[in-house]
């Protein structure tokens, strides 16, 4: 972890930088204004930023190509933890920018995630039950090999790249009061919550089994926490990371708990009104939406990003 201060780091100015240096590998994604009702929910204005449509599937590419563009990389290549999603957008921004990779990912990675990660030509390997034992094996390996470690969430060089989210947003929905997104390491949230810089209200929304952000703002630091749930892929680290977390402190409003099923709630909705087929972690800052744990006052503008959709739900050999 980098000895710095992100509060510092991770500004708008940083971001819009970032943002100009990566835009030639990355999509702008698109933002699309929905009717509340179709989901069953009072009339308010609803937004939402479909970041699964971004290269690889999920946000993350980002913050990928971020440290790539701006570290020197050695000829031993990159090396990644991830519970998938990290990882395959590294696969991706090393192959694009012809670098080897090294991707360490816990036995929980879905098999869509891990089938995309040998697509993009990197060595795989599959270790541990959790994303915290694929970061221990990956840190060997760097130890080993002199890599450059990528980290998922806590490097300032992700954080960057993930705030690039939340410039996007601005220009495309201006006029946003509320911003829902999901949780994990705290890589996203970190960075669209520096953009805003307090100008909306930007709340996590997590997993009830991974509860690390909701643990670490009680506890005022980042803590151990459980790493279970149908999105413990995606948004079940042990902490949040060190680098995030006095951004979250600053600039996040509060933190929404869901259940699992309120996820697979959401998942279905989404599929059903829009034909967007989110992963449980891209649909979790929706289900705080859909489960009214999120109240939106009358003429709230609201946003969520859909972050991810790394998924294998849909099955298209079934008509």
């Amino acid at each position: 972890m980098q000895a710095t201060n992100p509060l510092e780091l991770v500004t708008r100015h940083r971001i819009t930088e970032t943002a100009a240096l990566i835009r030639p590998y990355i999509r702008r994604t698109p933002v699309i204004e929905v009717d509340a009702a179709d989901f069953g929910l009072p009339p308010v204005r609803l937004s939402l930023k479909l970041e699964l449509l971004q290269h690889t599937g999920s946000f993350k590419p980002r913050g990928a190509f971020s440290n790539l563009l701006t570290r020197e990389v050695p000829a031993s290549g990159v090396v990644a933890a991830s519970g998938g999603n990290h990882g395959i957008a590294v696969a991706y921004a090393a192959m694009k920018l012809s670098k080897p990779a090294t991707i360490f990912v816990p036995k929980v990675a879905s098999p869509a995630k891990i089938e995309r990660i040998r697509s993009y030509g990197a060595e795989l390997v599959i270790t541990g039950e959790r994303y915290a034992d694929a970061l221990a094996a990956s840190e060997k390996w760097t130890e080993e090999t002199g890599a450059l470690p990528i980290h998922a969430y806590d490097q300032i060089e992700t954080l960057l790249g993930q705030g690039t989210v939340g410039l996007e947003l601005e220009e495309q929905a201006p006029d946003l009061s509320t911003l829902l997104v999901a949780v994990g390491g705290g890589g996203l949230i970190g960075g669209v919550a520096a953009w805003y810089a307090n100008l909306i209200k930007v709340i996590g929304v997590e997993p009830e089994l991974a509860p690390t952000l909701w643990n670490a703002l009680r506890a005022g630091r980042p803590v151990d926490s459980e790493a279970g749930g149908i999105a413990a892929d995606s948004l079940a680290p042990r902490q949040v990371g060190q680098l995030m977390f006095p951004l979250a402190q600053k600039f996040a409003n509060r933190v929404i708990l869901v259940k699992d099923e309120e996820i697979q709630r959401a998942q279905q909705a989404l599929w059903n009104v829009l034909r967007v087929a989110a992963e449980p972690g891209g649909a979790a800052a929706f289900a705080a939406l859909l489960s009214r744990r999120y109240e939106p006052l009358a003429g709230e503008h609201v946003g969520v990003i859909i972050c991810g959709g790394n998924t294998t739900a849909v099955d298209f050999n079934r008509q």
